[in-house]
């Protein structure tokens, strides 16, 4: 048997990068002979083991032939050679393979393609899975600091795939994984700048599509168009916090406005309850995670109530706390107000502005906090206690709130 150091592993080294893991490829092997050795398989579709010390991935070559079973019959036997297998890998730059002696073994060009920065497909067998699609805005995402484009036959390719229906055919699970994994990418927004620019977005995430071309006013949104700011406020959230469910908030923060009539345009009243129920819908088709769905879903019904926050009435601060359910889940609070945060500066010439009302939200969220049933009459139980403790929140938030009032000038700002 020989071993190869294959994909990501050897494209990341090459590109002085971090390697997130390591794949190996096992040419002139056989199941037997893995599992002799101690390797533990894992493989449904094809044989891929666990080595039994590093639980690195070792997968068996494999190729597609012509068998008298049926056409295109999977192969991994130990006649497949290495060129065999690296054929059937999706792009050039992960089509180069490292031996045990340092040695690059790259029959298709991923080396220069590297130098030159060029996502280029291998072959025809490209086309065989839709989800390669998305796989390239996610490439176009993590390198975009290195200035990565797409070939000019693959991008066609592309288009073509996309027009020929094939995106229908994906799974919602294998839409959200790479969607999560974009999220979790250097430049996220160029995930969907290239499904766009491939007609792909509208097919996938048309939710999030509908936002281009829809106005909104000058005033607060120098640069008009709601797709843009979607995908700036993405950036800012990017920049804020590398969590996914944060990131995921802000980038389906003002879904609604993509479904406000014509006739208020540019103006967007009642975007936000709207675009929690696009939230929800979203949420359902692609069986995003609930944690995904909660902080969205508030998000997108709130985040204008912080960007308005010294005009709220303290009961009105109360109820948004307890519409993000922040007594019990304190975390939600931070996450709350990073998203709103990149929703204000993701805008042009906001991007520098401060944002007081983040740390204005966190010191009423504690000030509130602080009363709990033993804060309050210990004779009360039930709806009375309950009572009690929203007139005592009440009250500390409107005596935190004179007191930030007294010490800064009152700002608003409009969503």
């Amino acid at each position: 048997m020989q071993v190869y150091l294959v994909g990501g592993a050897v494209r990341d080294r090459l590109l002085g990068r971090e390697i997130r893991e390591r794949d190996f490829v096992v040419v002139g092997g056989t199941p037997e002979d893995m599992l002799a050795q101690g390797f533990q398989k894992v493989g449904r579709d094809f044989p891929i083991f666990l080595h039994p010390h590093t639980h690195e991935e070792y997968a068996l070559a494999r190729s597609v032939r012509p068998s008298d079973h049926q056409p295109g019959e999977v192969i991994y036997d130990a006649s497949v050679t290495l060129e065999e297998d690296l054929a059937r890998r999706d792009l050039t730059i992960n089509a180069i393979a490292e031996d045990n002696q340092g040695q690059l073994i790259d029959p298709f060009g991923g080396c220069e393609d590297l130098h030159n920065r060029q996502l280029r497909h291998v072959s025809d067998a490209f086309c065989e899975d839709p989800i390669r699609i998305l796989r390239i805005a996610r490439f176009m995402a993590r390198y975009a600091d290195l200035e990565f484009t797409i070939a000019p036959e693959t991008r066609q390719l592309l288009i073509h795939m996309v027009q020929a229906g094939q995106l229908d055919r994906l799974v919602p699970e294998r839409v959200w994984q790479e969607l999560a994994g974009a999220l979790g990418e250097r430049k996220p927004e160029y995930f969907f700048v290239t499904l766009r620019e491939l007609g792909a977005q509208q097919r996938v995430f048309p939710e999030i599509d509908a936002l281009w071309g829809v106005p909104q006013p000058t005033r607060w949104h120098p640069e008009v168009d709601c797709g843009v700011h979607t995908l700036m406020a993405l950036a800012v959230a990017c920049g804020l916090s590398e969590s996914l469910e944060v990131r995921f908030a802000a980038l389906t923060h003002d879904l609604g406005k993509g479904t406000t009539p014509e006739r208020i345009l540019p103006s967007h009243y009642g975007h936000e309850g709207r675009g929690a129920r696009i939230v929800e819908q979203l949420c359902d088709r692609l069986k995003a995670p609930v944690r995904f769905r909660e902080l969205a879903c508030r998000c997108a019904t709130y985040h204008g109530y912080l960007h308005r926050l010294h005009e709220l009435q303290p009961k009105t601060i109360l109820k948004l706390l307890m519409g993000l359910d922040a007594f019990r889940q304190p975390q939600r609070v931070s996450d709350f107000v990073l998203v709103c945060q990149g929703d204000f500066q993701g805008r042009d010439g906001f991007q520098q502005r401060p944002y007081p009302h983040a740390q204005t939200l966190i010191q009423l969220y504690q000030a509130a906090s602080e009363v709990t049933s033993e804060t309050v009459d210990a004779t009360l139980i039930g709806k009375l206690l309950g009572d009690a403790i929203r007139r005592e929140r009440v009250a500390r938030i409107d005596n935190e709130m004179t007191l930030i009032k007294q010490t800064h000038p009152r700002e608003s700002l409009i969503s």
